[in-house]
């Protein structure tokens, strides 16, 4: 119950070093976190040393004793047929069964920690490796050397009692030189990079479920930032100004309400375009295509067709009795040849509307070439079952659907909203910036 207990295999500088009469870090980690078991793990060459004067339990008696704590366990794994200490794959089946073992015995309470400075490189890899595979969670422990590089291993008249008192680590104002090493498990890292591949395809969604199923203190530099742009592809402006908020960003170009709404709902058309999603794209085309086309033919014509126009159950129709007697009717009547009818208010009458009205030659052929787009391909995607491929685009408008979307960018430039060139490009930023947050927070896990 409530258990700190260190396991620890037993390096060249422990207990004490002679070359700078400081802690090795087995010691030093007891000094720190002050556990109440030890497990000390000893090869062969370690086993010797132990038997020359005890050093090793000689050094930890004195440190609890100095610490007041006489009843901590110390628990020996001896290895003395343990000579090749250089062999990965023989520590990593050892130490993955000791822990396994240790584990077994302890309570939600307690706490393991893994001192990860002494042994050999091939022991403290195992010791790592298990951790990455995230089968225990354990505490890893790295210690400093004192002077900041590769210690020196010296035994040749070693005299622990003499080392334990000239020890500086023994002052109360003592350096720690601890440090937990928060290493991303083999699941972390799989993970991670299932989030990566669905952010490179925008599907947020995806990236979400698969964020959710990972420990909070892996994600929580980033989870809002998915759920940000998860809200922002459902096109959910509430929703993001509330993560952007809680997340302490800026990420949308546009900010003001309708531009916000007409920008964000055409970048929303140009990922479905680089997702493949076809028919989604040519459907989602008429709803900007009419809104657009309505602001333009105000900024540009200086015509506001609420003048003409009443509400009818919702939809919005021609007046018949506002458009008497005026230059719209007569555009329509020519238009139509006399066969105009009042009803609902459609991309095709903005087109003619403008062709009659606008001098801009390159807007009206925006405007002519979006029209036929709409025409030619928009209702057989909404009324029939049918395969949208970009072929079958190029076939029957004539362009292809980088084209069409192109041409959507080009003609918010006759709307009077200030969007910039690299604001078409925001989505990709915002990955960008989720792709960051990613890897700052793993580094500051790692701290």
């Amino acid at each position: 119950m409530n258990q700190i207990i260190l396991f620890s295999p037993v390096g060249g500088t422990d207990p004490i070093s002679m070359n700078n009469c400081r802690d090795g870090s087995m010691l030093h980690i007891c000094r720190v976190y002050k556990p109440t078991k030890v497990i000390l793990y000893m090869s062969r060459e370690i086993l010797e040393n132990q038997e020359k004067d005890d050093r090793y339990r000689y050094a930890l008696r004195s440190l609890f004793h100095l610490q007041g704590r006489e009843n901590v366990e110390i628990e020996e794994i001896e290895r003395p047929e343990l000579a090749d200490v250089q062999d990965f794959d023989f520590f990593y089946r050892e130490f993955r069964g000791i822990i396994g073992e240790i584990f077994a015995e302890m309570d939600s309470t307690d706490m393991l920690l893994i001192n990860v400075s002494s042994g050999t490189p091939a022991m403290k890899s195992g010791l790592l490796v298990l951790q990455t595979l995230g089968e225990y969670p354990a505490v890893m422990v790295q210690v400093t050397t004192p002077v900041h590089r590769m210690n020196e291993h010296t035994h040749k008249d070693y005299d622990i009692e003499l080392l334990w008192e000239m020890d500086e680590d023994n002052s109360p104002d003592f350096e720690n030189r601890c440090k937990t090493v928060n290493c991303p498990t083999l699941s972390q890292i799989k993970n991670e990079e299932i989030i990566k591949k669905h952010i490179a395809v925008f599907d947020y969604q995806a990236a979400v479920a698969v964020a959710e199923t990972m420990r909070k203190e892996d994600t929580e530099a980033y989870l809002g930032l998915l759920k940000m742009a998860e809200s922002r592809i459902l096109l959910d402006f509430p929703a993001v100004d509330r993560w952007q908020k809680e997340m302490g960003t800026d990420c949308l170009p546009v900010k003001a309400g309708d531009s916000r709404k007409y920008f964000e709902y055409a970048l929303n058309l140009s990922v479905k375009l680089k997702r493949g999603e076809y028919a989604d794209f040519v459907r989602g085309i008429t709803p900007i295509i009419v809104d657009l086309f309505e602001i333009v033919l105000k900024r540009q014509c200086g015509i506001d067709i609420n003048a003409y126009t009443k509400m009818v159950k919702g939809v919005r129709q021609w007046d018949g009795k506002k458009l008497e007697g005026t230059n719209l009717k007569r555009i329509f009547e020519n238009a139509y040849r006399g066969m105009f009818r009042e009803g609902p208010v459609y991309s095709d009458h903005f087109r003619i509307i403008i062709e009659n009205n606008s001098q801009d030659l390159r807007l009206k052929q925006l405007v002519n070439d979006l029209r036929s787009v709409e025409s030619n391909i928009r209702n057989m995607a909404a009324h029939q079952i049918v395969s949208i491929t970009e072929e079958k685009i190029k076939k029957m408008t004539g362009f292809t659907g980088r084209q069409i979307m192109d041409k959507i960018i080009t003609i918010f430039s006759y709307t009077g909203m200030k969007i910039e060139k690299s604001s078409w490009s925001s989505y990709e930023s915002l990955n960008d910036l989720i792709i960051q947050a990613m890897e700052g927070g793993r580094k500051r896990n790692s701290l």
